[in-house]
C-alpha cells in the first residue's frame, strides 16, 4: 500500500497548480493534426467548425449560434468579426484567417447558404442550429482522433487555443483579455493559467 501511494506521489498530473476542471489549450502541432484529419476526411463542416472556433476564441453558446450575416457578406466571409456575446451581452472581435476563410467558404457554398441561415444549421429539424451537446461530441472526437485523452479536454479547449498561443507568443495580457471579451484581468489570467502575481507585473509593464 505505501508503495502505491509512493509511486501516485511521485506522479505530477497535468493541471497540477491550474484550476479543478481547466481545459488545456491545443498546441500547435496538435491543431495541425487535427485539420489535416479533417481535410482527409472532406468533412467540410467540421473543418469550417474547428478553424473558426480557433480563430474566433467564442465560447460554445456562441459558436453554435454564429448567423452567417455576423461573418459574411453574401457568400464572402470578411477578414474580420464582431459578435455579442451571450453571456456578457458585451461585443467581442476576432480575425479570421485565410484558412479558415477558405473552409467556411467551401462550406457556405456545400451547403448552399443564405445570408439569413445559422452558419452552421442543425441537421434537426427541432434546431435551427447545432447544439453546444453535438458541438461538445465532436470537439472529443477531434482530440480523440490524434491519440490524445479526451476526457482531459472540452470545449473550451477551443476557446483557450489561440489566446493561449497569442500570450506565448507576446506575454500581452490586456490584448488577450480584449480577445477574449473578459472584463476583469483576473479571468484572463485563468484561462491561461499563469501565476496571478506575474500576471499583475506583466500587465502593469505593457500599460500606455
Amino acid at each position: 500500500m505505501e508503495r502505491q501511494n509512493g509511486r501516485a506521489g511521485n506522479r505530477v498530473p497535468w493541471n497540477k497548480g491550474k484550476l479543478t476542471g481547466q481545459k488545456p489549450p491545443l498546441k500547435l502541432p496538435e491543431i495541425w493534426a487535427i485539420r489535416t484529419r479533417l481535410q482527409m476526411s472532406s468533412n467540410v463542416r467540421e473543418l469550417a467548425m474547428f478553424n473558426l472556433a480557433i480563430d474566433s476564441k467564442l465560447r460554445a453558446c456562441d459558436l453554435t449560434r454564429l448567423p452567417m450575416q455576423d461573418i459574411c457578406q453574401g457568400s464572402h466571409v470578411g477578414t474580420r468579426a464582431m459578435v455579442m456575446q451571450q453571456k456578457t451581452q458585451r461585443p467581442v472581435q476576432f480575425e479570421i484567417t485565410e484558412q479558415t476563410r477558405q473552409s467556411i467558404e467551401v462550406w457556405i457554398k456545400t451547403r448552399d447558404l443564405k445570408s439569413a441561415d445559422y452558419l452552421f444549421p442543425s441537421r434537426l429539424h427541432a434546431s435551427p442550429h447545432i447544439s453546444t451537446r453535438q458541438y461538445a461530441r465532436m470537439v472529443h472526437r477531434w482530440i480523440a482522433s490524434i491519440g490524445l485523452d479526451d476526457t482531459a479536454y472540452g470545449t473550451h479547449t477551443m476557446r483557450r487555443t489561440k489566446a493561449s498561443l497569442i500570450y506565448l507568443r507576446t506575454k500581452n495580457l490586456r490584448a488577450v483579455q480584449l480577445l477574449l471579451g473578459h472584463t476583469k484581468l483576473e479571468s484572463t489570467v485563468r484561462y491561461l493559467g499563469i501565476e496571478v502575481d506575474d500576471a499583475l507585473e506583466m500587465a502593469e509593464q505593457t500599460e500606455v
